[in-house]
């Protein structure tokens, strides 16, 4: 009796995700009233389905898709069209709760049509013919007005739909509420997905097929299961993207949204099953607020990802995951303080940086170089040297401090205690 309460209490604790962050869900629109930032949580939920269903293909498989917008967009399309012949039936037909569920069928149906084909072969084969297939659907939204609404695109009321359970969502709230519920269904199904045998012969697929099929499985089998599960639940976010814009045009199958759940998915870390809902939460975040204070966001995202993917390739909880176990083994034990002046010099680089950055972009972008703009907190003009000066040493001193002394001296004092525990 004592060991079975031993093994089930882990089993437990572990439960706790999913019990805390839908009680956290619920609250937040309590704390954040605003319609922006109830809008905001929704657009993020949907995002989380996403990239969980991007990392359904690149972190479990090992399929680097450059086209994945293409079932989130085509399970929109779907949607909407069905959501318009509720609103002409006068609101009679199928209730809103359900209408996700015919874009998760939409992009399971045209995830066994392109997948089919893509999931022959693996590697930059199928990277490029996902991103041919991208091109083509992408193209496709501007040629077929008939079904696509041209560059205007189509427009629905989800007010106008019937309700399973009589609920008005004609507030944000409600609907933000609807979004969480399947946000949560998708969660459960697509890590569950990752403990059934496809599971497992994904990630073996991944790491060996030669092996997986040598043990009996056939990879290009397996990869096609994965591909036609990842769209469906794209295709769920895609109805859901419906539910909440209540608008649906080329953009949402365009390679801007397929690179968007790329760089959700790697930024939080495809090793890890929450990577992509912290990557995804961030770069929701960040595209809606960062794009109000500067105009160089984009290059902000480039230069996120390519720091990511040169220093910290297992993501941001990859990081925290191994400076969590260094933790457990002792290694911050008489380097705490080493390790936050390293932080610190890293933000303070980071600081320098971005004050680079934005004059270079006023300095370039701007059609009077010479005008006054804030920079953070001041007004300066990019066309004088100080703000220049200032602005390369902060940036010179703090990455500097970083990788010429925070870092040296925490490797030797990190080997001296290795050095140490071995002898």
């Amino acid at each position: 009796m004592a060991t079975n309460t031993a093994v089930g209490k882990p089993s437990l604790l572990k439960l706790w995700p999913w019990v805390v962050i839908p009680i956290v869900a619920i609250i937040l629109p309590h704390i954040f009233d605003s319609g922006h930032d109830i809008n905001l949580m929704s657009h993020m939920s949907i995002a989380i389905i996403f990239a969980l269903s991007y990392n359904m293909l690149l972190g479990n498989t090992g399929l680097l898709s450059f086209g994945h917008a293409v079932y989130f967009g085509l399970g929109a399309y779907v949607a909407m069209h069905v959501l318009r012949m509720v609103n002409e039936a006068g609101g009679e037909g199928l209730p809103l709760e359900l209408i996700p569920l015919v874009g998760a069928l939409a992009g399971m149906g045209f995830g066994i049509i392109f997948g089919a084909v893509s999931v022959r072969r693996a590697g930059v084969v199928f990277a490029m013919i996902t991103l041919g297939v991208g091109a083509l659907v992408h193209s496709s939204s501007l040629m077929f007005t008939d079904f696509f609404g041209g560059e205007a695109g189509l427009f629905g009321d989800r007010t106008y739909a019937p309700s399973m359970f009589g609920i008005d969502y004609g507030s944000s709230v409600s609907t933000y509420y609807l979004i969480v519920a399947w946000t949560l269904v998708a969660a459960i199904l697509i890590y569950l997905l990752k403990k059934t045998p496809l599971g497992w012969m994904a990630n073996a697929v991944r790491d060996n097929p030669e092996r997986a099929q040598f043990v009996g499985y056939d990879p290009t089998f397996v990869r096609f299961f994965q591909f036609v599960l990842s769209a469906l639940f794209a295709g769920l976010a895609g109805g859901l993207h419906v539910l909440s814009d209540e608008i649906v045009n080329d953009e949402v199958v365009g390679q801007i949204q397929s690179g968007a759940v790329l760089l959700g998915t790697y930024i939080g870390g495809i090793g890890y099953f929450v990577g992509p809902i912290v990557g995804a939460s961030i770069v929701t975040i960040l595209e809606s607020s960062l794009s109000t204070y500067t105009d160089a966001w984009v290059l902000y995202f480039g230069l996120l990802f390519i720091g990511i993917v040169m220093f910290a390739p297992m993501g941001i909880v990859g990081v925290i995951h191994l400076q969590y176990l260094s933790w457990k083994a002792g290694g911050w034990k008489g380097n705490t303080g080493i390790r936050l002046y390293l932080l610190l010099a890293g933000l303070v680089g980071i600081f320098g940086l971005v004050c680079v950055i934005e004059l270079s972009y006023h300095y370039f972008r701007s059609w009077d170089p010479s005008a006054p703009f804030g920079l953070m907190g001041f007004t300066v003009d990019a066309t004088g040297a100080m703000p220049w000066l200032v602005s390369f040493a902060i940036a010179i001193a703090g990455f500097g401090a970083m990788l010429l002394h925070a870092k040296p001296m925490l490797a030797r004092r990190t080997g001296a205690k290795t050095e140490g525990g071995k002898a």
